[in-house]
């Protein structure tokens, strides 16, 4: 039995309205009017925006590896932001937070203080656009409320043109989220408090290290571990890391070892792997040391031997990619 055909029928032009496009379902009708489902019509620049991803989002930021770090690694930390053209009346401070109550993207306090978290899912490949748009929000919300996740305009700020990029980034690490009630006059209820404990509960000790941007240790149950988010270009910082493994000087000291690395957000993040006794001030002057001996490495000029390609080789097949 042949198959019944659809009446077929001329697809109209879009029809020019006035206003925003309201966004609906993509098989839904676009709300032009055209009579094309939305995902066929005006859908196509918001899908494309939802898709474009960029890879190095925080680049020109001050701070750029702590962001990735605060983003990806840092269960509790906080770190005041400067914006260009200065804090509007009634807004005190700007405050970054890895994770905010509910998992709110942003918060304006009582007092008009405004958090805002930077570990929340995001709507498009532009973490550093889904934030900005977030923060203004935040910057014109109520006093007291919470800001909801929103949809950026393509087109909108970024990051990199509201915060100043001459003000230093400088992330404070804590033991738990109770950064989260402010001056500690208010206290935690329902489920804000809730949310509170649970997040404390899943806190890893964590600590920034005074060696540089974007090194961080922390503690596990079975051992502990170095994370260091560098900037270098990856193919050299991958020769010099080779260079450093293969001659023996790529560890930070007896029981440890450089075991993999992984990129995030563009940047190129070795990890070791310390000894569960080992702690964060222990790894201060080992860190420092290896800090020298890569800015070294990263100078050579050299090809590198067959061991080091053989060293570089087995660090590649232990990468992986968080974004």
């Amino acid at each position: 039995m042949a198959k019944k055909r659809r009446p077929q029928t001329k697809a109209t032009a879009p029809q020019h309205v006035d206003g925003e496009i309201p966004v609906v379902g993509a098989r839904e009708p676009c709300p032009c009017g055209s009579g094309r489902r939305y995902k066929a019509c005006h859908g196509r620049a918001a899908s494309h925006a939802v898709t474009e991803l960029v890879r190095r989002p925080f680049e020109g930021l001050a701070g750029e590896p702590d962001w990735v770090a605060l983003r990806e690694l840092v269960p509790a930390a906080t770190a005041r932001l400067t914006l260009k053209d200065g804090l509007p009346e009634g807004v005190p401070s700007v405050t970054l937070a890895t994770v905010l109550p509910m998992a709110w993207p942003a918060l304006r306090r009582d007092n008009g203080e405004v958090l805002l978290g930077l570990q929340n899912d995001t709507a498009s490949g532009d973490i550093s656009r889904d934030l900005a748009d977030t923060l203004q929000r935040a910057l014109e919300a109520e006093p007291g409320s919470p800001v909801d996740a929103g949809r950026a305009d393509p087109d909108g700020p970024r990051l990199q043109d509201l915060l100043d990029p001459e003000a230093s980034f400088t992330p404070e690490v804590h033991t738990g989220f109770e950064f989260w009630l402010g001056d500690g006059s208010d206290s935690a209820t329902g489920e804000v408090a809730a949310s509170l404990e649970r997040a404390n509960s899943a806190a890893i000790p964590t600590a920034r290290l005074s060696v540089g941007e974007g090194a961080y240790w922390c503690e596990t149950p079975e051992k502990n571990h170095l994370r260091w988010v560098m900037t270098h270009p990856e193919e050299k910082l991958l020769d010099a890391l080779a260079r450093l493994h293969s001659a023996g000087t790529s560890s930070l000291g007896d029981e440890t070892r450089l075991v993999g690395s992984f990129r995030a957000h563009g940047l190129v993040v070795p990890v070791w792997d310390l000894p569960s006794g080992m702690t964060s001030e222990d790894c201060e002057k080992p860190a420092a040391g290896l800090h020298e001996r890569l800015t070294e490495a990263l100078a050579s000029t050299t090809a590198l031997t067959a061991d080091e390609r053989r060293a570089r080789s087995g660090l590649m097949n232990r990468q992986i990619t968080l974004s």
